[in-house]
């Protein structure tokens, strides 16, 4: 059963063009309130700078968000769905280590949650200083307020204002582009900075000129999420709708350049180019579209932020922690933990910068580590999934490669402004890494043994009435992939001091699936109405509803008369009518009867720490309603042998 998600999402109408506009353009949209104003900075203003800061510009909105994002990432379609995660489920058969990229691009996306919501925030509200009699108004309390707010309302879901985020986001890009055409108009002579030459000359001939592109950088720094968004909008969508966009966000870049170069003066002293092209009249309303602007981008950083907890939830990236549907929307979901690490995040980083000068200096860095490792998954993608030819995919990663790189290392002369965020990035990075290879370790030393040899020993079991029936239907959750195998510890369980005796056993193997919403299921009977196992395939953006999968298979097998059960066959009597159900989960320990080096150690040790916190076996997987019963093994992994254990000659008493 493929889902069609894909391709409703792709059909093109005036309602999906505003979706689209309102949902992914938030990050890349608000970019004109800072780039350059970063750009200049506290340098003079003169032809070269400007002209070539323009330029610079231009071909990095054409060569990164243009031609690697709309034109080639968005053709890593999987299944509708988008994002650093939906391509690695793509291509992670293809390469080995893929998963680290993988981890790092994730991380630095995360980690970007926590800065555009306060620059973009803090941008706007900056704006208030220019109007007469605000100018010492203090700015930081009004920020942590409306980001405050944002993150309280998450819990509701954004479905009800969601509706007006389309037409609130036209507005802004209608007003850059007229507040743009307005400058141009008296002087168009700053289009000849199309050029490239403008662009090269700054980065080889100007002071300091390369070390330009860190904020040259942040005019792109949405394009990751056009990416992450595309199951929202659908690829035709999102196309269409940046030619729109484009336009708006270059004719507001080459307006606000018009007027730095014939209205400036020597320097800016402070001033942001992009509120010096209002006419004062219009500063008030121009602040307020600005800042729901601002607030709509945080919206999309904050949303983004909890579906790729989820995906690396689903995907063995991240701990299982609670993901809730707030509306009935679909793919719309709250992660109360994500909201509160974000929330806190956002709060640390205004109080910390105060002002979005210093935290221009901040942003940017880990979007260049993201963009670095999409075009790792990328290069795969292309290669392996479309076919190119080898040597046009070699060009296209050593292309990118160098923009990209010469985009980080520019980047990396900011890390001094930065090094509290890091502790952040590292934290995140720490989670992801130690929870996905950690549980591969762990998987890699559960035992399998071949299932085919209990059925008998099952079946005799099943009918021995010298043993009290543990229950009608007894489930266990295996990570068995094969039908032919089962974990040893299952069948430890069941044939243990006291072995339990049920009607039917099922064996249930949950599988995750590349395709983001597959929802299907296979079943094999060893024996007829006795011994049956279950794999259910769901794909990575489901939230797993076992118990309710389980009991829709059964009726389903009953129905269809594939299950002949008892006279009641749910196992329900005259004084219960719930079926008798159990769900037997079984959850490892880390023994004390381990050596470990030091690197296994801490992963292990962390890992379990991790699972500590995180949701039981049983929530995560949607049994919390069912009877359910844990039981717990140590995990052995290197026992301890070498005991110096000596016998001494004991006293004898006379």
């Amino acid at each position: 059963m493929q889902n069609n998600h894909g391709s409703l999402q792709n059909k093109v109408t005036a309602a999906s063009l505003l979706v689209a506009l309102g949902i992914i353009y938030g990050d890349i949209g608000t970019s004109p309130l800072y780039v350059l104003k970063a750009i200049v900075g506290e340098k003079n203003i003169d032809e070269m700078l400007v002209f070539g800061g323009i330029s610079c510009v231009f071909w990095t909105l054409t060569l990164q968000t243009t031609i690697k994002y709309i034109w080639l990432t968005l053709k890593a379609d999987n299944d509708g769905e988008g994002g650093i995660f939906s391509l690695y489920a793509l291509v992670r058969r293809y390469g080995k280590y893929l998963a680290v990229p993988t981890i790092l691009g994730a991380t630095t996306l995360l980690a970007d949650g926590i800065i555009t919501p306060p620059i973009s925030v803090a941008s706007a509200i900056e704006g208030l200083t220019i109007i007469k009699g605000l100018e010492d108004i203090p700015t930081v309390p009004i920020v942590i307020v409306i980001l405050s707010v944002l993150f309280f309302f998450q819990r509701f879901g954004t479905q009800k204002v969601g509706v007006a985020f389309g037409p609130i986001m036209v507005i802004w890009f209608s007003m850059l582009a007229i507040l743009g055409l307005g400058q141009l108009v008296h002087y168009p002579s700053v289009l000849q900075a199309i050029d490239p030459r403008y662009a090269i000359d700054l980065l080889v001939k100007y002071p300091h000129g390369f070390w330009l592109l860190g904020a040259v950088f942040l005019a792109t720094t949405g394009a990751e999420a056009l990416y992450s968004d595309l199951g929202h909008c659908g690829r035709n969508n999102i196309r269409i709708t940046w030619v729109f966009v484009k336009i708006c966000l270059l004719l507001n870049y080459f307006g606000q350049s018009a007027w730095l170069l014939h209205s400036a003066g020597a320097g800016l002293e402070g001033r942001n180019p992009f509120f010096e092209i209002m006419p004062e009249w219009f500063l008030p309303i121009g602040i307020g579209i600005a800042t729901a602007a601002a607030i709509i981008a945080s919206q999309a950083l904050i949303s983004g932020s909890y579906t790729l907890i989820s995906e690396a939830i689903n995907l063995n990236f991240w701990p299982r922690v609670t993901v809730k549907q707030p509306t009935e929307t679909k793919g719309q979901i709250y992660i109360p933990s994500v909201n509160t690490i974000l929330w806190i995040g956002c709060v640390m980083m205004i109080l910390y910068f105060k002002n979005s000068t210093h935290m221009e200096a901040a942003y940017g860095f880990s979007i260049t580590i993201t963009m670095m490792m999409t075009t790792m998954l990328l290069s795969y993608f292309l290669l392996y999934k479309l076919k190119w030819n080898r040597y046009l995919v070699y060009a296209f990663v050593i292309v990118y490669g160098m923009v990209e790189f010469f985009f980080f290392i520019a980047n990396v002369a900011k890390i001094k402004e930065r090094w509290m965020f890091l502790f952040f990035e590292l934290f995140i990075f720490l989670v992801m890494y130690v929870w996905y290879f950690a549980r591969k370790t762990n998987n890699r030393l559960t035992k399998f043994v071949e299932l085919g040899q209990y059925v008998p020993k099952l079946n005799e079991l099943s009918h021995d009435d010298s043993i009290p029936k543990f229950s009608t239907h007894l489930i266990y959750l295996t990570k068995a992939n094969s039908r032919h195998e089962i974990e040893d510890k299952i069948m430890k369980s069941i044939f243990s001091k006291k072995p339990k005796r049920a009607d039917v056993y099922w064996f249930l193997h949950i599988n995750r699936t590349e395709q983001p919403y597959t929802l299907t299921y296979d079943v094999s009977e060893l024996v007829d109405d006795k011994v049956i196992k279950v794999n259910i395939n769901i794909g990575f953006r489901l939230q797993p509803r076992t118990e309710l999968y389980f009991k829709k298979i059964v009726q389903e097998l009953v129905n269809n008369k594939e299950l002949n059960l008892h006279i009641r066959p749910d196992g329900s009597s005259k004084y219960n009518s719930e079926p008798d159900f159990k769900f037997v989960v079984i959850e490892k320990f880390l023994s004390v009867e381990n050596e470990f080096n030091l690197k296994e150690g801490m992963l292990l040790s962390s890992y379990f720490f991790l699972k500590h916190l995180s949701l039981s076996d049983e929530k995560a997987f949607g049994l919390d309603k069912s009877d359910v019963q844990t039981e717990y093994v140590p995990l052995v992994y290197q026992p301890i042998n070498n005991i110096d254990l000596k016998r001494v000659q004991g006293h004898k008493h006379h």
